[in-house]
C-alpha cells in the first residue's frame, strides 16, 4: 500500500526556518510530480509548491515565492521544502502529495496520494 509520511513540523518563531521531508513507501514516486499544501484552522488547503518528475521544473504560490523551496531526491524517493522566513500566516498543517503523473501541479484534485499531514505553528 502507498504511503507518504511528512516529518519536520514543530513551532518555530517568525523570521525562522524548519525543514519539512516527505518519504514514500509501498511504491515509487520517483518519476511523479510531487506537490506541497497547507490547510490553516477554518480555510480551505491551498497549494504551496510543486515539482515535476525529474526536478526540472517547480512552481510556488506567490505568498510562498521566494521564501519556500522545492527539491527532491528520486534516489531516496522524498521530497523536501524548505522554509524559510517564515510568517505567522504560514501556520498550517501541511501535506505531501503524489501524482501520477510527471508533471508539476498546483491543483490539489489532480493528486491521489496523500500523508497525514504535519503541523507548523508559526509565533511571533
Amino acid at each position: 500500500q502507498a504511503q507518504l509520511v511528512e516529518s519536520g513540523g514543530g513551532a518555530v518563531q517568525a523570521g525562522g526556518s524548519l525543514r519539512l521531508s516527505c518519504v514514500a513507501s509501498g511504491r515509487t514516486f520517483s518519476s511523479h510530480a510531487m506537490g506541497w499544501f497547507r490547510q490553516a484552522p477554518g480555510k480551505e488547503r491551498e497549494f504551496v509548491a510543486t515539482i515535476s518528475g525529474s526536478g526540472g521544473t517547480t512552481l510556488y504560490a506567490d505568498s510562498v515565492k521566494g521564501r519556500f523551496t522545492i527539491s527532491r531526491d528520486n534516489a531516496k524517493d522524498t521530497v523536501d521544502l524548505q522554509m524559510n522566513s517564515m510568517k505567522r500566516e504560514d501556520t498550517a498543517v501541511y501535506y505531501c502529495a503524489a501524482r501520477t503523473s510527471r508533471l508539476a501541479n498546483m491543483f490539489p484534485y489532480e493528486y491521489g496520494y496523500w500523508g497525514q499531514g504535519t503541523l507548523v505553528t508559526v509565533t511571533s
